[in-house]
């Protein structure tokens, strides 16, 4: 599979977000991979996202998404695969979130631990067929993403170019591929021309 020019790539984004982008199918996915192997599930619905270790009410894992929005399905997911072992026995992974109106100095401590989790939601983003958004998340403050965020989750999405991704992450990118059908394999998938700095 050959990757389109630009106004192919437009067309095909089009497409895909008007006839596939339902978060209900994305929730069939999620849970195809991992209810039985990682004992989680993905929830719709919520009014803010969250993630909620199984307890003695609930015997799987959850990850909460906002209301029935596929980015943040997607964005969820990408916290839940940087997230190790231990950190996913905590609520919110055991993170503290400092809401929307943060200062400059807290939104660059935001930015620094959201590196990661953004630069897999623009891999899935890309296996899915689906426009990736940067999120400086601080609307109240006008504070933007600023133009490091962003070098530095290019930067991260081109070293899974070239690394790779670990397995959590890397059986969802396969699975997102085989039902959207945007590349042939995991590896054409990772190639550094499918992230260009531009786009963010």
């Amino acid at each position: 599979m050959g990757f389109p020019d630009k106004a192919g790539y437009k067309t095909l984004t089009a497409v895909a977000h008007t006839m596939m982008h339902n978060c209900h199918h994305l929730v069939t996915v999620f849970d195809a991979c991992f209810s039985g192997s990682e004992n989680t599930r993905l929830l719709a619905g919520g009014a803010e996202p969250e993630y909620l270790p199984a307890d003695a009410e609930h015997p799987q894992h959850r990850i909460i998404f906002t209301r029935d929005y596929f980015a943040s399905a997607l964005h969820e997911i990408a916290h839940w695969c940087v997230a190790g072992a231990e950190r996913r026995t905590l609520p919110d992974y055991g993170y503290w979130y400092a809401p929307d109106g943060r200062s400059a100095g807290q939104q660059a401590e935001f930015e620094r631990v959201e590196v990661a989790p953004q630069a897999l939601e623009w891999l899935f983003s890309c296996a899915a067929g689906s426009k990736f958004r940067v999120s400086a998340d601080n609307l109240s403050q006008g504070l933007g993403a600023s133009e490091s965020f962003k070098d530095a989750i290019h930067a991260r999405a081109l070293w899974h170019c070239a690394h790779g991704v670990n397995p959590r992450t890397g059986a969802f990118l396969k699975a997102l591929i085989a039902t959207y059908h945007t590349a042939d394999s995991l590896a054409e998938l990772l190639q550094p021309e499918r992230f260009p700095r531009e786009h963010l």
